[in-house]
């Protein structure tokens, strides 16, 4: 550590004075033996430092265009796993460490506006998942819901999603500038003919959740559901905890993908095509191999999926 300050210092002070001063202060240290630190080889843990520095530098340091990759939306935790994935054989406490020396951090959740309205006429389907949203396959439960996203002239567009919850898999989602029940329902019929093109179509006891949204307890929509092949549920309203995982895929979504400086923005939203396409390369990142990491052990949705239904990647 003495070495390590008075090359720090050096080009200001001197080696000779710095040395004498601390020396003076109970620090005794000689000039050579400064000359002789910095004249031995690097250590393998300061060589593996550098490598595994310069491996996260390739992150979270921006290209000639000010943008950087979608894995520098990771913390410490994500980027851990994903540099398991890859096979680089790093410590977690390493990773956290280089991160926060040279000032690198994953993005915060921000806080989610409330979107739901009620329509308090509507007949309701009941609860069918009371908060229990752990599943052992994909195709039991899928659950829905949908945020808003502010453009540049102050217009919202809405962006709807429907997600597997065995591995937490976006199966659907669609965009819209109004709140009409159209849109959840283009995104249920997305997920329900995504399943089907993969040969696993939803059966007619998949379990399709939400919250209390006029949206999801209209009429047409519970049709759209029931046509998909699933029964729905609806969870109350105002309670976080009823939809407590597409909840948590939305944050995520605004979070990685909407924020100023998301990697996946390219300048200002100005329309709902903006934000479709934006959307779409945000989906696609979070369905690939190297995806979303969550409470899964460091797995992203496509490898949980396939490892818990023995079948090879993209096959259900």
């Amino acid at each position: 550590m003495i070495c390590e300050f008075i090359a720090e210092h050096r080009a200001r002070f001197g080696v000779a004075p710095i040395c004498r001063v601390l020396s003076e202060h109970g620090c005794k240290i000689a000039p050579r033996t400064f000359y002789a630190w910095q004249a031995r080889p690097p250590s393998k843990r300061v060589l593996w430092d550098m490598t595994v520095a310069e491996i996260l530098a390739g992150y979270y340091t921006p290209d000639a265009d000010g943008r950087r990759k979608p894995e520098s939306l990771y913390g410490a935790a994500k980027m851990w796993a994903h540099l398991q994935r890859r096979g680089i054989p790093v410590a977690k406490c390493t990773v956290e460490r280089l991160m926060r020396a040279n000032g690198w951090q994953g993005v915060r959740r921000v806080k989610k506006v409330r979107t739901t309205v009620a329509d308090l006429a509507a007949q309701r389907a009941p609860d069918l998942v009371d908060r229990t949203f752990a599943v052992d396959a994909p195709n039991r439960l899928l659950v829905a819901d949908f945020t808003y996203v502010r453009l540049v002239t102050g217009v919202f567009v809405y962006t709807a999603f429907v997600v597997d919850a065995y591995a937490g898999r976006i199966l659907g989602w669609a965009c819209s500038t109004t709140k009409h029940s159209w849109f959840v329902e283009s995104a249920i019929r997305q997920a329900a003919a995504l399943r089907a093109r993969e040969g696993h179509p939803l059966a007619g006891s998949t379990i399709h959740h939400s919250d209390a949204g006029s949206q999801y307890t209209s009429v047409h929509c519970g049709e759209t559901i029931m046509l998909a092949g699933m029964k729905p549920s609806i969870g109350t309203v105002g309670d976080a905890y009823d939809n407590a995982l597409a909840e948590t895929i939305i944050g995520l979504y605004k979070t990685e993908a909407i924020r100023k400086d998301s990697p996946f923005r390219t300048g200002p939203l100005r329309s709902v095509h903006d934000v479709e396409h934006l959307t779409a390369d945000w989906v696609h990142w979070y369905r690939a191999p190297r995806g979303a990491v969550g409470s899964n052990g460091g797995e992203n949705p496509s490898s949980v999926r396939c490892r818990g239904s023995g079948l090879k990647l993209g096959a259900a």
